[in-house]
Order: C-alpha cells, then sequence, then structure tokens
C-alpha cells in the first residue's frame, strides 16, 4: 500500500461534462481539484498545432488539410493550452498523435513550444508511436516522455521494457488493465513512473493507488479524486 497519491489527470479534460480537448473542459478539471489534463495533438497543413482526438472534424473535415483561418474557435491550438497551463500552472500530459510513417514536426514544434512557454517542467509528451517518442528524444530529451500502450506486445519476449529502455523514457502509460505487482516492479527496478489511463470507476482507483502507480488519467474528475480518500 502507498501513501503518496497520484497525479490526477482530466482525460481530455472533463469530456463528461464539457466537450472534450476544450479550454472550458481543461479548466473544469483544475476547478474540481485535478492537478492538470490530458490533451491530443495534431497538426495543421500549415503547421500549426491543433488540439484534437479524432484526424477529422465533426463536419468530416481532415486537420491535416486545414490551416489555422479554418480551424473552428472550440478547437484550442498548442499554443492556446501553454498560455492556459502557464497562468494555472496545471501539469500537462501531451499525447502526440500519429498518422503514419511520413515525418513532420510535430515533435519538434510540440517540444520547442513546451519549452517557449515555460512548461517543461510540468508536462510529460506521450505517444503510442516509437518512432514519434523517438522524434521527441531526438528535439529534446530533456523533456519526460511516456510509452503509451493498450495491449501487450510479445515477440518471444515482453517488448514494451525493450522499447521503453531503447527510446529511454521517463514513464508508462498503459492502459489501467494491464497494470499488476510484477508491472510495477519491473518500472520500479527501471525507475520507470507508471501512469494508468483511462480510469473511471472507483474500484480500479483503489486497486491502482494501492499499487502505487505514479498517475491516473480519467474521465470523471470526482471518481479519480476517491485516490485522495
Amino acid at each position: 500500500m502507498t501513501s503518496r497519491s497520484p497525479l490526477l489527470l482530466g482525460h481530455r479534460g472533463t469530456p463528461r461534462l464539457h466537450h472534450e480537448n476544450t479550454l472550458s473542459g481543461f479548466q473544469a478539471a483544475l476547478d474540481a481539484g485535478l492537478d492538470g489534463v490530458e490533451l491530443d495533438v495534431r497538426r495543421l497543413q500549415d503547421g500549426t498545432l491543433a488540439i484534437h482526438h479524432d484526424l477529422n472534424l465533426p463536419d468530416g473535415r481532415a486537420l491535416n488539410t486545414l490551416t489555422r483561418p479554418q480551424l473552428p474557435a472550440s478547437v484550442p491550438t498548442l499554443d492556446d493550452v501553454l498560455d492556459w497551463a502557464a497562468q494555472t500552472d496545471a501539469y500537462l500530459n501531451v499525447e502526440l498523435k500519429f498518422e503514419g510513417a511520413r515525418s513532420d514536426d510535430r515533435a519538434s514544434a510540440s517540444l520547442r513550444a513546451i519549452r517557449q512557454h515555460g512548461r517543461a517542467g510540468r508536462c510529460i509528451v506521450s505517444s503510442f508511436s516509437p518512432l514519434m517518442l523517438k522524434a521527441a528524444r531526438d528535439a529534446d530529451a530533456g523533456i519526460e516522455r511516456g510509452f503509451l500502450y493498450h495491449r501487450r506486445y510479445r515477440l518471444g519476449i515482453d517488448l514494451v521494457p525493450v522499447v521503453a529502455r531503447r527510446l529511454d523514457v521517463t514513464a508508462l502509460h498503459p492502459h489501467h488493465s494491464l497494470i499488476d505487482a510484477e508491472l510495477m516492479a519491473l518500472a520500479r527496478q527501471e525507475r520507470w513512473r507508471v501512469n494508468a489511463w483511462t480510469v473511471n470507476e472507483p474500484g480500479d482507483v483503489q486497486r491502482l493507488t494501492a499499487l502505487g502507480v505514479d498517475g491516473l488519467i480519467g474521465d470523471l474528475p470526482e471518481t479519480l479524486l476517491g485516490a485522495r480518500c
């Protein structure tokens, strides 16, 4: 049993109460008592970094075909969110979305923006893509990185720690169902933090807190706050 309270982050803000990945939803997460938020970064055609989970907007337009003036007012840019975080001291988990093997500058541009806004010490960059994490490491190794994964990857051996070591990540970001005492022991041995997603059930909050996870990411602030009871 751990006595240390985990970091609590709103998954895309407070998606059950506000539109996800919006400044109003992010602020609601802080107002509810969370430490910060998880958010998604995509790149527009002109290089603008927009905060949106899906590649396409609800009207069907693909974000990578748009320029900044075409972005709906409800969709913030990464600069908008970093400005907000600088004002509120919110912790950010910045997920870099991956759209294909062709590289672009979203990793380096995101890390540069994080530095410019003075948020390097209150931010972790995460991705499901090892290629994106490598680009982040190469661009700025001083900003922490988390390896996102939703299933076990095996090829004779468990590939997650192999990838994590090779990319020199700071944290593992597994789906909460993959976390057990064995994983936590490995993480402590390797000095990786473990941040769990998407945690929406009180029983999972209790189980993961008892295991000693370092962060909980979820849709429901009131459920996450159970980690502090």
